[in-house]
């Protein structure tokens, strides 16, 4: 029996929730009783849908030990299906408030919809717009009139004041002087009949779009009320009986509001069951099942973290009351850990970072490269770092002594005239030599650190990629980085698009391992004093 239960966001499964997680995995290959498309296995269709579950391991008031099963959101078009936890709250309750409140959303959605589609609508908007064309081709008609009279009464004075006398020329200045005024007159007029013409049937108009603008108004108003009603009704115990809302635990995160599906992911339904049927929590683990989505990466039977966005905060207030593992990513993993230096001279320093060292100062963590080399050089300026490595990564990192030097290295990685090359380990046979990878990243919002696949607002990402080995299942491979995105090769690796299997030891995109098998072992650039090319090389220990 483990003494505290399982810290959700980083872990390894406990023996027991790996036979709680063994016994549903064989449910969900045998059952029967309900039908849904996962597309692990070849005759997956077009909708074939990955789905994450949880078991959670409980202990009765008897002492009995026994697990619950739960999936997040909907399955098989449901989400009360035999042998899992119900939701905190059933949206789908057919006469709950939210279905009658849908009801009458879609009522109006219709409503906008025949107005929208309505001959009458059609006709009005015609009507302007032909009425908007031929007042503007009747002003500028005109206004090109009055020049050419201007021109005219020009030519007039000028041919006047040539032949006439004082007083024919006084009396035609007059004449002119009045034409002008008049033609000005005119041009007034036309404007005026037709602001009058186009404001009569800009009225006509908004009798359909004010209100169609209102019936807009009375639905954002309705959704806005439904959804704060359906925040109020998710009220989630925690081990001492304390009740919260959505409304009430995300008012204190930078989101403010809860995202959607906050609630319906499977820790939050298991931890909610039992506390309500006085089940004691004793270790829980979270496994996706069936296809990868197209942006994450999931991959069918492995182990994850509940995520961060959404169950972090709600999680947060349900372990209240319970003795939790502490959270490893607390714990200074570099301590005890020398930082080697690869070489240096008076304006750099490489050192070949660890696994499992930062290169930077973390949020709770200070001890990382950064901070080392500052202690051990004092007299330093500027930045120092000029690139990173994740934390998991081992390898060359390039540092400076100097502000000047940093500014003229940091070009260089702009222009991405630096070199870099590393080793990685993947958990299989890459299929093929060699080859790039092109898939544009950004993080994802929900769930940080971990990084996500998206054509529309992802940066481009570029990895050059050559097999160097396979061996025990296994590829030794080199990358090269075109770009340097976060995670970019741990996610080019592992997506299905990439080459779809994770680099050994990655705790985010694949299964952990005793360390992350990816190593940045040479590297190439232009000293910036000597303006010659130097390299240097690391081998890994993997």
């Amino acid at each position: 029996m483990p003494a505290r239960f399982t810290f959700p966001f980083h872990y390894q499964p406990h023996p027991l929730a790996r036979e709680a997680v063994a016994d549903l995995q064989q449910h969900l290959r045998n059952q029967t009783d309900w039908t849904h498309d996962f597309g692990h296995d070849e005759a997956a269709g077009v909708g074939a849908k990955g789905k994450m579950f949880g078991v959670l391991v409980v202990e009765n008031e008897n002492g009995e030990l026994g697990y619950l099963a739960a999936f997040s959101g909907k399955l098989a078009d449901s989400n009360h299906l035999p042998g899992f936890v119900p939701p905190v709250y059933d949206v789908l309750k057919t006469d709950g408030f939210y279905k009658r409140g849908e009801r009458e959303v879609n009522a109006i959605n219709d409503r906008i919809e025949k107005l929208e589609k309505s001959d009458e609508l059609a006709a009005a908007f015609a009507n302007l717009a032909r009425l908007e064309q031929q007042s503007a081709e009747e002003i500028i008609a005109e206004k090109a009139a009055l020049k050419a009279a201007k021109t005219d009464r020009k030519r007039q004075r000028q041919e006047g004041k040539e032949s006439m006398s004082a007083e024919a020329f006084a009396q035609l200045e007059k004449e002119l002087a009045h034409q002008s005024v008049g033609r000005h007159y005119d041009l007034k007029d036309l404007s005026r009949s037709w602001e009058k013409r186009l404001r009569m049937a800009r009225e006509e108009l908004a009798v359909f779009t004010d209100e169609i603008d209102q019936l807009r108004e009375a639905r954002k108003a309705m959704s806005n009320d439904l959804q704060h009603r359906i925040f109020a009704e998710y009220r989630f115990l925690d081990a001492r009986g304390e009740t919260r809302d959505l409304t009430d635990i995300f008012a204190e995160t930078i989101f403010k509001t809860p995202p959607a599906g906050a609630g319906e992911c499977a820790a939050p339904k298991l931890m909610q069951f039992a506390y309500l049927h006085r089940l004691r929590p004793v270790c829980m683990a979270e496994f996706w099942w069936g296809q990868s989505p197209r942006s994450e990466i999931r991959k069918h039977g492995h182990f994850y973290p509940a995520c961060r966005g959404k169950c972090e905060p709600i999680l947060g207030h349900m372990l209240g009351g319970l003795k939790v593992d502490p959270n490893p990513l607390l714990t200074n993993p570099a301590a005890g850990k020398e930082l080697p230096i690869v070489f240096e001279d008076d304006h750099l320093i490489i050192v070949n970072k660890p696994h499992e060292f930062l290169s930077v100062p973390g949020r709770q963590i200070e001890d990382s490269v950064w901070l080392r080399i500052k202690q051990q050089y004092p007299e330093a300026t500027g930045p120092l770092i000029v690139h990173r490595l994740d934390m998991s990564t081992s390898g060359l990192l390039l540092l400076t002594k100097t502000k000047e030097t940093h500014k003229v290295l940091q070009h260089q990685f702009f222009k991405r005239s630096v070199k870099k090359r590393y080793v990685a380990l993947l958990e299989g046979i890459v299929d093929g030599e060699e080859g790039i990878i092109d898939l544009p990243l950004r993080g994802d919002i929900e769930d940080r650190p971990r990084q996500i696949v998206c054509y529309e607002h992802g940066k481009t990402s570029r990895t050059i990629w050559k097999v160097i080995g396979r061996e025990a299942g296994r590829t030794r491979i080199h990358f090269w980085p075109v770009t340097g995105r976060t995670h970019q090769l741990r996610v080019h690796a592992a997506h299905p698009l990439g080459l779809n299997i994770p680099i050994v030891g990655d705790d985010l995109y694949g299964q952990p391992d005793e360390r992350l098998c990816l190593h940045a072992e040479h590297i190439e650039f232009i000293h910036p004093y000597s303006r010659e090319e130097v390299a240097f090389t690391a081998e890994s220990s993997f």
